[in-house]
């Protein structure tokens, strides 16, 4: 097997007597998607911070191209190619989509914000932002003001934000909550266009999402990994099938 591009070793995070992760360990490979399904509460969006860096585990370590970046706060592992979507969209609503995004690409080249002059006369940021806006599927969008996007399309707004920091990894948490019936489908189609250009941790509670586009699947119940293996893998393990998947099997 090739080695990992982001690696969770043995991590655990306690808050008070509540383990919310505890031992947890899992590989991300170049340019494959790595699913993390578990009903609530069973410590996924603990471990995707954790992985980003926005808290830091009791015990363990994760690893970024061999490289420990443990102690690293959530700026530094984004400039070494980590980057996240969140549960709940953080966009300026103020601001148009294409602007939006240009604000995200100065942010990950590290330039001071510029507020009060046109952004949009850089061209080199122009083109950074308008390339992440058509691999979110936002080009015809590029002009409207955030707030006037549908549920779905601030979805999209959000990938693209991620996208703009030309990351290696991208953590995805729940990409696709509160979208409609039409919306998943197309999101779904999205995200698949990305696999083998950027390696993908999904978190998802769809689990028409997860079998579409993971290569590998990781179980959480109750903080730990109770299976871990490929899709078909998952499908064929009792208690995950009765579990999670809503599936009676038979004695």
């Amino acid at each position: 097997m090739p080695e990992p591009l982001l690696e969770a070793v043995g991590l655990t995070r306690r808050f008070g007597a509540l383990a919310a992760n505890e031992d947890v360990s899992l590989t991300l490979l170049s340019g494959e998607c790595h699913a993390v399904i578990g009903p609530n509460g069973a410590g996924k969006s603990t471990l995707v911070a954790m992985l980003a860096g926005e808290q830091r585990p009791d015990s363990g370590r994760v690893l970024l191209a061999g490289e420990d970046v443990t102690v690293l706060g959530p700026a530094r592992r984004a400039r070494r190619g980590i980057a996240r979507s969140f549960q709940i969209t953080q966009l300026c609503r103020g601001l148009t989509v294409r602007e939006n995004v240009m604000l995200a690409v100065q942010a990950a080249e590290g330039r001071s914000f510029r507020f009060f002059r046109p952004v949009r006369s850089d061209a080199s940021l122009t083109a950074a932002a308008d390339s992440a806006l058509a691999d979110a599927g936002l080009s015809s969008r590029a002009e409207t003001p955030a707030a006037r996007l549908s549920h779905g399309e601030q979805r999209q707004l959000e990938l693209a934000l991620a996208l703009a920091q030309r990351p290696r990894v991208l953590l995805l948490d729940e990409p696709a909550a509160g979208l409609g019936a039409a919306e998943t489908p197309a999101l779904t189609r999205r995200l698949a266009s990305l696999k083998g250009r950027v390696a993908m941790l999904l978190v998802e509670h769809d689990m028409d999402t997860v079998f579409a586009l993971a290569d590998r699947i990781t179980v959480l119940a109750g903080g730990r990994v109770i299976a871990s293996g490929t899709p078909q893998a998952i499908r064929a393990d009792r208690a995950v099938r009765e579990a999670y998947l809503g599936e009676v099997v038979d004695a």
